[in-house]
This record gives structure tokens, sequence and C-alpha cells, in this order.
């Protein structure tokens, strides 16, 4: 099991961003621990915990938060409207009834922010759409600034990009990749790259200048149950972009269920494969099966899972590996330190001392 990364040309990008908008960068970078100067100093493809990239993004959304308009970007990812609307959506029982109350959610808050979904099913239909509009008119002049490199494609990213977050929120919500699925884009041809990279994400075709924006799916998933909890969310939340990252490697939202419901257990022991299935309502062939077409396992689950704990709790909560050994359930401290070393390439020693090089005090 790889550690997810991001490369550092990423965090440098959304860094040129935020100081493009008029956002403190040094003061954002601070808030998760990172110094841009540092990350500036590597090489474009050096890789960087997507972990990292996740808290900084958030960090970011928050401010652009703070600014007069809502940002366009990702459905509001980030912000305290899509977290507030996600709080509404996980009490729901099927996915339909998730997605009917996000759509009046949306309704109400529309004048304010700009963002509306509209669940759009027809009973004789084999698939359903979701509609995902946004009004850029107002925040362009705020998020689209004329000095940037890509404002010719902001208004392609904004409308794509909030397609992408419903298509994978609707995956994590269910556990189950989105099959079927179809983006219909409102906006013009970008390049290529972007069109094969969207089509990656989604395992399917995309069409640009479509008179609509949409994703599409097959519209028995509405009526799958919601497997996640208010627990599962919390964590959703706090990682978002890490876990949208982690889909998009690996179109897994089973996976991404199953990591939520381990991370709840951890505390009194990683449940069995069976608790996992019966949690997921599904039988234990099943599961297997859907982990199998997935490429992965429920033991490399749990070492992610394992490995994502040991490095939050090191770098922020100045953990004791021997402590660390004992949450995550190995016999002995050389353990846990092979394992790490597996996970990440690093002993948890070297690994801390690597983040504190790269922005911690």
């Amino acid at each position: 099991m790889a550690e997810i990364t991001v490369p550092a040309k990423k965090f440098m990008r959304l860094f040129d961003y935020m100081a493009r908008i008029g956002i403190d960068v040094p003061a954002v970078a601070a808030l998760v621990e990172l110094r841009p100067e540092r990350i500036a100093s590597l090489a474009p493809d050096h890789a960087l915990p997507a972990m990292h990239y996740s808290l900084l993004y958030k960090a970011a959304a928050a401010k652009m938060q703070e600014l007069e308009q809502s940002p366009p970007w990702a459905a509001g990812l980030g912000g305290e409207r899509f977290e507030l609307m996600c709080h509404c959506m996980i009490g729901a029982r099927t996915l339909r009834d998730a997605l009917q109350l996000a759509e009046r959610f949306d309704a109400l808050l529309y004048p304010l922010n700009g963002y509306c979904m509209r669940l759009l099913e027809t009973p004789t239909a084999d698939t359903a759409r979701l509609s995902y509009e946004i009004d850029v008119s107002e925040s362009a002049a705020i998020f689209l600034p004329e000095n940037w490199d890509r404002v010719d494609s902001g208004l392609t990213a904004a409308r794509a990009s909030g397609l992408l977050v419903w298509h994978a929120l609707c995956g994590w919500l269910i556990g189950q990749a989105l099959s079927a699925a179809e983006l219909r884009i409102d906006a013009p041809f970008v390049n290529q790259d972007y069109h094969d990279s969207l089509s990656r994400t989604i395992s399917g075709p995309v069409y640009f200048e479509a008179g609509e924006n949409t994703v599409s799916f097959d519209r028995a998933l509405l009526d799958h149950r919601v497997v996640h909890t208010p627990e599962s969310l919390a964590d959703f939340l706090r990682n978002s972009v890490y876990h949208l990252i982690a889909m998009d490697r690996v179109p897994a939202s089973t996976s991404a269920a199953i990591k939520s419901l381990v991370s709840i257990d951890l505390p009194s022991g990683m449940p069995s494969f069976a608790d996992v299935a019966a949690m997921l309502y599904m039988s234990e062939s099943s599961l297997r099966r859907r982990l199998q077409a997935e490429e992965t396992s429920y033991q490399a689950i749990k070492d992610e899972v394992r490995c994502q704990v040991a490095i939050d709790k090191l770098l922020h909560e100045d953990a004791r590996v021997a402590d660390l050994a004992e949450l995550l359930g190995f016999t002995e401290p050389s353990s846990f330190v092979r394992s790490f070393k597996s996970w990440t390439s690093y002993t948890p020693k070297a690994y801390k001392d690597r983040m504190q090089e790269l922005g911690r005090a």
C-alpha cells in the first residue's frame, strides 16, 4: 500500500492562485504547518503527502469564504455551506432521499451562493441525472483574476469540478462507485488532457458544449442505502480533498466506505470482514468480489487507515511509537516501525523530520 501523494507543483499552483485573489499565502500555509518557500525549493514533480494538500485546500477554502462571494470551485467543497449540506444528507436512508434533501438545501441558499443541484429522474428511464448549475458572473471578478493563466478555462473548471464532486460524494454515500456515469458540461472544451482526466475519474464519456451541466448514472443506485454515519462524515469532511484524490487515483467508493467504518471502530479494534459486509448490507462473497474488482483487499484498506492515523497522530499529537503501535493493534513497537516504513519508505522519526523540514516550527 503506497502513500497517496500529489506533486509539489500542485501546492505551488494553489499558493499562486491564493496570492492572485488577495489571500495571505504564508498565513494560510502556517495554519497547516507548511512553508511555501520550502516547497518551492523542491522539484515540481516531487511527491508530497496528499493529506497535507487536503489540509491546505480546506484552509484556503475557508479564507475564500471570507471574501464577498462564494468560490465557484468544486461545488463549494471545503466551505461551511458544503459541510452543512452534507450533515443534512447523512441521516437519509437512501441515495434518492439524500439527494432530495440536498436539492431542498440548495434551493434555499441559491440566492446567496449561486450553487444549485437538482435530481432529474424519469420513472421509465434506466439512468438518472444530477444537474449542477453555478452562476459565476458575480464571483468572476474575485475568483477569476485577469492575470491568472487559467482564466480562459475558469468557467469549464467551475462547472466540471462541481459535477466531479457530486459524482464522488454520491459514490461515497452508498459505498459504491457510480456505474454508467457520463458527464455533459455546459462549457467549452479546454484540451485533450483535461478531457481524458475527467473521463478517467468517472470511468465514462465526457461531452463539452453539451447544452446542460449534468452527471448521469444507473438509476437503480438511487435506491441503495446510505452506508455512512455522522461519525464517518466528520472524518470525510476533515479530509474531504484527500478522499476525493484517493477516489480519483483508484475509483473505489466501497473502499472509501470501509475506511470510514474501520476508522470509527479503531479504538475498540478492527472489525472483522463479516462485520464490515453486514454494515455495507452485502454478503461476504459480494464484498470480496467488489474489492477484487477495485484491485484491493480488506487487509490493504486496514493498512491504509493505519497509515493515515499514524501520520496524523505522529505529526499533530506528537504520539510515541509505543502508543501508536498499541492503538493500531501491533503486538510490538518494532512491528509497527517495519510496517510504517513499508507504507511510507520512512521510519516514523524520519518521516516526522522530513515534514518538519517542509514547514513545521
